[in-house]
């Protein structure tokens, strides 16, 4: 009954009902329909994944945060309240490889849609949780977004500039991250699947996600016992190794080790810097950072960023420009890498989205379907799964799926 497809993913064949919104839970499917996964996005009624009432910005009338995260999924609209909404979810349960959700704890359970209940109908089936704290613990019933987590995390502590107020990322860090692990555990459980027969419960949250990115700060914590706090665009352990002021924007210097360090000093035209002993040494660095950070100042104003970046390209020095989203959506290198996909939406027209950072030799990863409509697919799905036009014209009519 699953769909005859012909994509070359290495995860072709896959079936993966979507019971998510927002960002972690779709970012997870994306991916797995990226390599090749038939992602059936199962949204509630009414209206859909919440992502699709974000005002703006818009095209065409369609939300843009809605349309890239969700192309090369097909699109389903559920009432999961209805008792025949139920009953259809739990046929597609049936041959389905994995279910996606972020509902929070004891919701599909009151629905009678637990992983008890649906591990009854197919005993195979990888259950992914995405929820805020996990769930178990004291907060295992709370729900999470991205914010909360960020700040639960210490990661709002540890970014911006020192003596500035709490700041998060400028990214949904927590959400997008959780979405990755969610793929990483659902590829895990689907090879001890492939072993066994067995499926299971995979479980994350956006506060370990969160967690997670704070590898160096909590190595810092644990040796010390005191909190690393912001530090700007600057490494906790190695300098220099940030963002640098030349005289027509910014670029950054990664001068992780002496090696490079050396080079550095050669190309600022301050060998005698090698012997400072202000600055002989990472840790010397690192303890006269602000008096390092204005001396190379002074000099990188003196040239632009392609003076300075050509001279670091040619001693072998790991330097770039710092981008708006703009530029680094539009750099050959970005192109060349076929991060940005051309996709012909129904309503949107013609959109683009960011492509998938995985590449493969032998199964290449293929993105060709545009997010769907609401319930855009619902009657070609409910066909497969042997519901008749009869049966379908009835269910719209009773508001189970639209």
């Amino acid at each position: 009954m699953k769909e005859n497809t012909v994509h070359p993913g290495p995860l072709a064949g896959l079936r993966v009902l979507e019971l998510a919104q927002i960002m972690a839970g779709p970012t997870c499917g994306m991916m797995l329909a990226d390599m090749g996964a038939d992602v059936i996005k199962v949204e509630k009624l009414p209206g859909g994944d919440d992502s699709r009432g974000y005002r703006e910005p818009r095209v065409n009338g369609v939300s843009a945060p809605f349309m890239i995260l969700n192309r090369n999924k097909r699109g389903m609209a559920l009432n999961l309240k209805h008792a025949q909404g139920r009953e259809i979810l739990l046929r597609m349960v049936v041959d389905a490889d994995v279910l996606i959700e972020n509902y929070r704890r004891g919701t599909l359970e009151k629905l009678g849609l637990g992983y008890d209940v649906l591990a009854k109908v197919n005993p195979g089936l990888i259950y992914c949780a995405v929820s805020g704290y996990g769930r178990d613990g004291p907060y295992g019933d709370k729900a999470g977004f991205d914010l909360i987590a960020q700040g639960f995390a210490g990661l709002m502590s540890i970014t911006g500039e020192p003596g500035r107020p709490p700041v998060k990322t400028g990214n949904s860090i927590a959400d997008v991250n959780a979405g990755i692990l969610a793929v990483a555990g659902i590829t895990a459980a689907y090879v001890h699947k492939l072993k066994t027969g067995q499926g299971q419960v995979v479980d994350t949250s956006l506060m370990e996600a969160a967690l997670q990115q704070t590898y160096w700060h909590a190595a810092t914590f644990f040796a010390t016992g005191e909190s690393p706090g912001p530090s700007g665009s600057a490494h906790l352990l190695a300098a220099p190794y940030q963002a640098f002021r030349t005289s027509d924007g910014w670029i950054n210097i990664g001068g992780a080790n002496q090696a490079n360090w050396d080079r550095i000093v050669e190309v600022l035209g301050h060998p005698e810097w090698r012997d400072d002993p202000r600055y002989a040494s990472n840790s010397a660095r690192m303890e006269n950072l602000r008096l390092l950070t204005a001396a190379m100042d002074a000099v990188l104003a003196q040239h632009d960023q392609a003076y300075w970046l050509a001279a670091f390209d040619r001693a072998g020095v790991p330097a770039g420009p710092v981008h708006t989203i703009g530029q680094a959506l539009s750099h050959p290198q970005t192109l060349a890498r076929g991060m940005v996909v051309d996709l012909e939406h129904p309503q949107a027209g013609s959109v683009r989205a960011l492509g998938c950072p995985i590449h493969f030799s032998k199964t290449p990863t293929r993105i060709t379907r545009p997010a769907p409509m609401l319930g855009e697919h619902t009657r070609e799905l409910l066909r497969e799964y042997r519901y008749t036009e009869v049966q379908i014209d009835g269910f719209i009519a009773q508001g189970v799926v639209e």
